[in-house]
């Protein structure tokens, strides 16, 4: 039962020299999720979850191949000419026809504000002779 346990704690002690060394070597800005410092507490005082969690969490995301050849990196985004563009209808503010309306649909307003302003004045003059 002691080899088990001192198994354990040596496999427990691996890890987390492993893990400290890789975040301690790794660029700051492509730690994610945290902060370094905060990773270096979290695998030093959560032994082995800490450890577990900067593998899984904290190191630097790999780069995927593509299929026709190209690295990809996340972040990295996508070159211009190879962006991808939505096959519907173009956004309001590109689309000529939909700036019409929005013209048309201001001249109805102000018609309906100007329709509005001569019933209130109407009221106003009825009111005084009414009381």
């Amino acid at each position: 039962m002691i080899r088990l346990y001192s198994l354990f704690v040596l496999i427990d002690l691996a890890l987390l020299v492993i893990a400290l060394i890789d975040c301690l070597s790794t660029e700051e800005f492509q730690i994610r999720a945290l902060p370094r410092i905060a990773w270096v507490f979290i695998i030093l005082l959560f032994s082995p979850i800490g450890a577990i969690a900067w593998f899984i969490a904290g190191r630097p995301a790999r780069a995927v191949r593509l299929s026709n050849g190209t690295t990809w990196r996340p972040g990295s985004g996508f070159p211009e000419n190879e962006r991808p563009r939505r096959s519907g209808p173009p956004a309001p503010d590109d689309d000529p026809e939909f700036l019409k309306k929005l013209g048309e649909d201001q001249s109805m307003l102000n018609q309906w504000e100007a329709d509005l302003r001569r019933r209130e004045d109407e009221l106003r003059k009825r009111e005084p002779g009414q009381e």
